[in-house]
């Protein structure tokens, strides 16, 4: 079992969670990164299907390897009543109760957060659901592109061609980060109150958050920001644009300052500055077309290098359009030493990346990715089970 450096803030703090996919064990994840001890119930024969998503990362899953690393994996069966007491037992002595189950399921297996409430009143039992617990769509199911089609999200990125998912589990992220939020304000309650509150997260309401900006220039401006690549919808010149060597070079312009310096040392477009077709930003939205036509043939005349070169010069923001492999090569990661490595299921070493959060005087844990089951024994002994109740559980396929 690992055991997690007392310097770390969460060290001291158990959490249990029937998880499984991205949301909840994103969660986690992070609360195991900062110290807690993350017990990770599984189903026997198999455990969390994200395992199986992919087998890219020496036989193991890219999603798995990402969201799991740092906590300890327990089998059990909780359709049986021996599986159902375990978990009472483990619950019994934890800070926080994580699951994102299928949509009604804590309620009938009497994991829902008043029932908790009842057996165990310092636990913070924290649900992450599709919809919500209530209203009309909580019995729906719900992943991750689907809630990017209800949300409005997939409407807004593509081109005019037509919509495209965003190329990661955004929804899943939005609300593991709102979870893990939640599940530290709750922390903090108690630790302040005594009081224990439950935490609710869905997908759905995670995203919305994020989408109030198109929503609220949709509601007042009548239409909704359009669907235009790598383009900002609505600020103008912002976006990527190809240099003569076939490279993408994004900048964006913010303010004034930085279009009349666009126009004076990159463009050689002086008499642009006080164009009204350009001279403000909301102008520059509207005759994007020609903006565009006349930034492109600039980008006609220079490499890529020479494009970055004179923008630096101008001080206006710009990159190169980069793909994952170049992000995975990227100076600042290398630089700043963000790439750690962390064991893999069959002992493989793989690259992984610290935290964002830096927090004074604290390394992250970083430990192992669990085998699924590979901590059953050592929990179930922790709990007063012998070899021989382990055998009996383990032989009724329980664990």
């Amino acid at each position: 079992m690992t055991e997690p450096s007392a310097s770390l803030p969460l060290a001291g703090i158990t959490v249990v969670s029937v998880e499984q996919a991205v949301a909840a064990p994103f969660a986690t994840r992070q609360l195991a990164d900062l110290g807690a001890r993350v017990i990770k119930v599984e189903r026997p024969g198999g455990g969390d299907f994200a395992r199986r998503y992919d087998t890219t990362v020496h036989g193991e899953s890219s999603y798995f390897v990402w969201l799991n690393r740092s906590k300890e994996s327990v089998t059990l069966d909780l359709k049986s009543q021996a599986g159902r007491e375990i978990l009472e037992r483990l619950l019994a002595d934890a800070d926080v109760f994580v699951q994102n189950l299928a949509p009604g399921a804590a309620q009938r297996m009497g994991l829902g957060a008043d029932a908790l409430a009842e057996r165990f009143p310092s636990l913070i039992p924290c649900s992450v659901t599709g919809y919500g617990s209530t209203g009309p769509w909580a019995g729906r199911k719900a992943y991750d592109l689907l809630i990017q089609c209800q949300t409005g999200l997939v409407s807004l990125t593509g081109n005019e061609q037509g919509p495209a998912r965003v190329g990661i589990s955004i929804a899943d992220i939005a609300a593991g980060m709102y979870a893990y939020s939640g599940i530290l304000t709750a922390l903090f309650t108690r630790a302040t109150t005594g009081v224990a509150r439950a935490v609710e997260v869905s997908l759905f309401e995670a995203l919305a958050e994020w989408m109030n900006q198109p929503a609220y220039y949709t509601r007042h401006g009548g239409t909704q920001p359009p669907r235009l690549g790598t383009q900002h919808a609505t600020i103008a010149p912002y976006g990527a644009y190809t240099a003569t060597d076939g490279k993408e070079v994004l900048f964006s312009i913010q303010n004034e300052r930085e279009w009349a310096a666009l126009c004076e040392q990159f463009l050689g477009l002086p008499g642009f500055v006080a164009d009204p077709r350009f001279a403000t930003g909301s102008a520059r939205v509207a005759h994007r077309e020609e903006l565009n036509a006349i930034v492109a043939e600039r980008f006609g005349e220079l490499g890529s290098g020479e494009v970055t070169k004179l923008l630096d010069a101008a001080g206006i923001a710009n990159v190169g359009v980069n793909d994952v492999a170049e992000f995975l090569a990227h100076p600042v990661l290398s630089a700043r030493g963000r790439w750690q490595d962390v064991r893999i299921p069959g002992g493989a070493m793989v690259p992984a990346l610290l935290p964002p959060a830096d927090l004074a005087g604290t390394a992250p844990r970083m430990d192992a990715v669990p085998a699924a089951g590979e901590h059953t024994e050592s929990v179930l002994a922790e709990l007063g089970y012998s070899t021989a109740d382990i055998h009996g559980l383990r032989s009724g396929h329980v664990v």
